[in-house]
């Protein structure tokens, strides 16, 4: 009888473990490995990493590891070592475009790197994703590069005076974001160096004793900044600026301002223009990687 129930009681154990172990292989879990970048540091010298997007978060291993970013730089960190002979930490750094970098860290009074870039990273790689509150730098980055090169274009709305000519090229959206393409043509021969490039929602009409409203809205990115436009050249800007639409009786204005100079111009655009924004489609990314490679 012993013996029976001896037989019985690992049966059932057994069958057990293979249900278990059914289970387990029923569900996978995908993984895969991080390798940390090996990097020597000193005491006495500055290590400074350069990354394709801003820096959104550092973390530390051990408090023997100084870090900060570059004074009003948002894409180089600089780190050194707080004591001689630390023993081996790690740094972790997450950039804007959502990619997560690791270094396993160790002392050297004499690193054979001091400076290293991690050069133009391939736009949509995440490791981390933030809030919905955050944009992605580095997918605003990729599709401004995109609308750069499309040849859909917005016609009507323009300004030319004193030799210039400043109109809204091309408009277009993605998501949360609307690209707005800006073309400049010096005609002059008179450099122009812009004071302002910015962009205001006005009321239409302002009533006799009444406050006109004026609402700024700040670009997330610009692509080909510039601050002047030689003569008789050209020069295009393409701005991302968070997704809105204008209610009545009111305009968006897009106000160039020149420096030490009176060559004002303004564009206004309506909220029938802005509704009819151009979608962002993926065959335009494939065709500016194309480009790109």
């Amino acid at each position: 009888m012993k013996k029976i129930s001896a037989g019985l009681i690992t049966g059932i154990f057994l069958f057990l473990s293979s249900i278990f172990a059914f289970s387990q292989n029923a569900n996978p879990v995908n993984t895969s490995s991080i390798e940390p970048y090996p990097l020597a540091i000193a005491y006495e010298k500055t290590t400074n990493l350069v990354f394709p997007y801003a820096i959104k978060s550092v973390d530390r291993g051990s408090q023997s590891v100084l870090a900060q970013k570059a004074k009003g730089v948002e894409n180089i960190l600089q780190i050194k070592a707080g004591k001689e002979g630390f023993k081996e930490t790690n740094l972790t750094v997450i950039t804007a475009e959502g990619k997560l970098y690791c270094f396993l860290l160790n002392y050297s009074p004499q690193p054979s790197v001091l400076n290293l870039s991690f050069g133009i990273a391939k736009p949509f790689v995440k490791n981390a994703f933030f809030s919905s509150g955050d944009y992605n730098e580095g997918e605003i980055q990729a599709y401004s590069n995109a609308v750069s090169i499309e040849k859909k274009k917005v016609h009507g709305i323009k300004d030319k005076k004193y030799g210039m000519r400043f109109r809204l090229d091309g408009l277009f959206i993605r998501d949360n974001v609307m690209y707005y393409r800006v073309k400049m043509e010096n005609q002059s021969n008179i450099n122009y160096d812009i004071d302002q490039l910015r962009f205001f929602i006005r009321d239409r009409k302002k009533a006799k004793r009444t406050a006109t409203q004026e609402i700024e809205i700040i670009p997330l990115y610009v692509q080909n900044d510039t601050p002047t436009i030689k003569g008789l050249s050209e020069h295009i800007f393409v701005f991302a600026l968070p997704k809105f639409t204008i209610p009545d009786q009111k305009y968006l204005a897009v106000q160039l301002m020149e420096k030490n100079g009176g060559r004002h111009l303004e564009l206004n655009v309506k909220d029938r223009k802005i509704t009819k924004a151009v979608p962002i489609e993926s065959g335009l990314m494939s065709l500016w990687n194309e480009k790109r490679e």
